[in-house]
Formats: structure tokens, C-alpha cells, sequence
């Protein structure tokens, strides 16, 4: 059973990491409280990566893939031991695909049609993409026509500093790409970055 109680709800997006680099990577952003991991597929060495991730994830945490596209996407992050989808797009076929197989369903969605399709194909959440694009008065006329309990998590050019004002426009987490990781920073970078993010997130919770 796939529980939505993450805290925080900060996906940390990975594109690009190596299996080799996914321990010190991985632990690093589990240290400073990250506990969603995605991987996306498009880029080599996803699955392997995946596989090592969810070795060294906290019983709490939950790894996954990205960029997930197809049934095959979905078969083969489940193999490696990942239990999360996420993609950049509504593909009611394979959401519905991935909720049977247990998996956090997290489609990605621009507007209220697929917001809505993507819903009624089981997603648990919605990943808001491309973020910059839609934008908050994008975000806030979508949140309108949806169930109150719907989570929306943007993505694309999210900073600690924005997390506030997203969050007011009715996001409930987050995916960060290239903001916290990008494939040769060194650790300690990642590791600061990871624990502003989890700073800001806290800091909204506490108000």
C-alpha cells in the first residue's frame, strides 16, 4: 500500500546520475532529509541507478523513476526495485498500468483536461510541468476544478526561495531538478542545497 504521508514531499530529480555515484548521492540527500528519489529514464545508467538507490533507502523513503513513457518504463523500475512513476505526461494507459503494480502514480499534467484524466486513471498526485510555463495564476485556476484533496507537486525552475509562493497557489510538494542535483557537483554542494530546500519546505509548514 502506497502512502502519500512523505515529509517532506521534495522529489529530488536525478537525471543523469550514475550507478556508481547513486550510494554518495543517494545518502547524502537521505541525510539531509530528502525521501523521494526519482531517476529519470533518458538519460544511461537510469536502472542501474534505481536499483542501487532503493538498496540504501530508508524504510521511510521511496525511489522511482522519471520520464517514464511506456508499460516497458514501468516494468522495469518495478524490477529494480523502484515504487515510484513519475512522467511528463498523461498517458491514462500507463498510469493505470503503474497503480496496479503498486507504484506512486505521478503524471505530469499542464492543463485542467489532463489534470483531470490523469486522476480518473488512479495518479496519487500531479506533477505540475513545465512549472515556469503554467506559472502560480496557472496553478490556482487548475486547483479550482480539482478535488480539494488533489496533491500538486510542480516542476521546473523551483527554488528554496519560491517554495512560499507556490505553496500559497496550492502546491503540496515538489519535483527539483538541476536546483539540487546535476550530474559531477560535488557532494557537500548537493548536501547544502538539499538541506535549503528542507529548511524552506519546514519553515512554510511552521507558519
Amino acid at each position: 500500500m502506497i502512502t502519500m504521508q512523505f515529509d517532506p514531499p521534495l522529489v529530488a530529480i536525478l537525471r543523469g546520475l550514475q550507478p556508481e555515484d547513486a550510494v554518495a548521492v543517494g545518502t547524502c540527500l537521505f541525510e539531509a532529509g530528502f525521501r523521494l528519489l526519482e531517476v529519470p529514464l533518458n538519460r544511461s545508467g537510469a536502472i542501474e541507478a534505481i536499483r542501487v538507490l532503493t538498496n540504501i533507502a530508508p524504510s521511510d523513503a521511496l525511489v522511482g523513476g522519471g520520464t517514464m513513457l511506456s508499460r516497458a518504463d514501468v516494468d522495469a523500475v518495478y524490477a529494480a526495485g523502484g515504487r515510484m512513476f513519475i512522467a511528463p505526461n498523461c498517458d491514462r494507459e500507463v498510469i493505470a498500468h503503474a497503480v496496479d503494480r503498486g507504484m506512486l502514480a505521478v503524471p505530469g499534467v499542464a492543463t485542467p483536461t489532463e489534470a483531470l484524466a490523469a486522476l480518473a486513471a488512479g495518479a496519487h498526485a500531479l506533477k505540475i510541468f513545465p512549472a515556469e510555463v503554467i506559472g502560480l495564476a496557472g496553478l490556482k485556476a487548475i486547483r479550482t476544478i480539482l478535488p480539494p484533496a488533489t496533491k500538486l507537486w510542480p516542476v521546473g525552475g523551483v527554488t528554496p526561495e519560491l517554495l512560499a509562493s507556490w505553496t500559497e497557489a496550492g502546491a503540496t510538494g515538489f519535483g527539483i531538478g538541476s536546483n539540487l542535483y546535476t550530474p559531477g557537483l560535488e557532494i557537500a554542494v548537493i548536501g547544502q542545497r538539499a538541506r535549503n530546500f528542507v529548511s524552506a519546505w519546514h519553515a512554510i509548514q511552521e507558519r
